[in-house]
């Protein structure tokens, strides 16, 4: 340990409240960037059994939408944003997370599709 005994003055309680305000932002960008790349807890899970009855993927681009793909729009831009059941509204939802009418309670990837894709009216 050091001989040097802690200073208290003013100064050095300022120094370290301005050092402190500043590193807070930094953090807070490391936390959320980690939060981001996880699904939320109501996430709809790939083994749930709605999801597999219509063959729900988180991500569309791995699901089969050539072969079954809806009428309304192009296979590859059918997903769960474009979709009538989806509820930006729901509790927890964000530009990345739905609620769907078809899995109440739960959440979807905006960029998810299953085979009940309809084309949102309007």
């Amino acid at each position: 340990m050091s001989d040097k005994p802690i200073c208290k003055s003013r100064r050095d309680a300022v120094k370290v409240m301005l050092g402190a305000a500043a590193a807070i932002p930094m953090i807070n960008l490391v936390g959320f960037g980690t939060a981001r790349a996880q699904a939320p807890a109501t996430a709809v899970a790939a083994d749930d059994a709605t999801a597999v009855a219509l063959k729900y993927h988180a991500n569309a681009a791995e699901s089969d939408r050539a072969a079954q793909a809806r009428p309304g729009l192009p296979a590859d831009q059918q997903h769960c944003a474009n979709c009538q059941f989806s509820q930006a509204d729901a509790a927890g939802a964000s530009a990345e997370w739905l609620g769907c009418q078809l899995f109440p309670g739960k959440l979807v990837s905006a960029n998810g599709w299953c085979q009940s894709w309809t084309l949102k009216a309007g």
